[in-house]
This record gives C-alpha cells, sequence and structure tokens, in this order.
C-alpha cells in the first residue's frame, strides 16, 4: 500500500476530530487507489475507524460499488457487512442496479443487508424494486416485497400496486 494511503488510512483513527476529517478528504481524493485499502479497514478495523472508512467509500462512489459488493459476497462478518451496506446506500441512485443484482443471492443474511442499502436509498430504487415484484422469480418477489414493505411509507404504495396487478394477471 502507498505509504500516503497507509498514513491517511492511520489518521481516521486519530483522537483529533480535525485530522480525521482531513484524512476522509486525503482518502477520497485518492479515490479508486484507496478503495481496496479501505474495504480491508472495514474487514479488521475498530468501529469507529470502520465508520469512517465506510463513509470515504460512500464519498468515492460508483468505483467502490463492485469491490464492495464482491467483497459482502466472500465476508460473511456481519459488522463488515453493515458497514459496505451503510457505504453502499449512502451512495445514492448510482448503486441501485448493482444491488438489484444482489437481491438473486443465494445468501439470505447478504439480501437483507442489500434490503437495508435500497432502503437507505429510497425513492431511486423503488422503480426497480417495483419491476422485481412484477418480473422477478419467487425469491426475487419475495425479497422485493420484503424490501418495499420495510421502505415504510414511501415503498408501501408500490407494495399494494405491485400486488393487486399480480392478482389482476
Amino acid at each position: 500500500m502507498d505509504k500516503e494511503i497507509s498514513s491517511l488510512i492511520e489518521a481516521l483513527s486519530s483522537e483529533n476530530i480535525d485530522e480525521r476529517h482531513a484524512a476522509e478528504d486525503g482518502l477520497e481524493a485518492k479515490g479508486e487507489e484507496a478503495i481496496l485499502p479501505l474495504i480491508e479497514i472495514l474487514t479488521e478495523g475498530e468501529e469507529s475507524t470502520c465508520w469512517y472508512a465506510a463513509r470515504v467509500l460512500a464519498r468515492i462512489g460508483e468505483p467502490a460499488i463492485k469491490p464492495l459488493l464482491l467483497t459482502m459476497i466472500v465476508e460473511k462478518d456481519r459488522g463488515f457487512r453493515r458497514y459496505a451496506a451503510a457505504a453502499l446506500g449512502s451512495m445514492g441512485e448510482v448503486a441501485v442496479a448493482p444491488l438489484i443484482e444482489g437481491l438473486s443471492t443465494e445468501d439470505r443474511e447478504l439480501r437483507g443487508f442489500v434490503a437495508m442499502a435500497l432502503c437507505r436509498i429510497g425513492t431511486p430504487a423503488l422503480a426497480p424494486l417495483k419491476h422485481m415484484l412484477k418480473e422477478g422469480d419467487e425469491v426475487q418477489r419475495m425479497c422485493a416485497s420484503l424490501t418495499l414493505w420495510k421502505m415504510g411509507e414511501e415503498g408501501i404504495g408500490d407494495l399494494v400496486e405491485g400486488l393487486g396487478e399480480e392478482k389482476t394477471s
């Protein structure tokens, strides 16, 4: 790992909040180069450091989506998955399509974390979830239903509409 990235990652654990924020900015500026070291922090770092690493991954955005999802598949640690889902959910609309694909995994727990990320994204996830509710296989429809329900008022209207369409077809 590059020495500057290593120093910035170390600063994410600083007692000084300004140093942590400066490290976030520096790691975001490094972009793709910082993604794998930040993911490594999520897999083995302390909770407060993981939180900052997840924030940076969210700020890096789209380039971090695939590495985060791939690591979520192989890394079974719930803590890691929680932070990765939070980062993905904070990315917004750009993460919706890859997350929707993630609902097709055999791993139930992973589907739950993917659903959490979609709930956090909110409105941009509604149309793809509604589509999955209509067109997906049984597991995908169940995941879409549960995710829309979990979204509360925002998703329940689409859930009811989708279920109504299902009954009339």
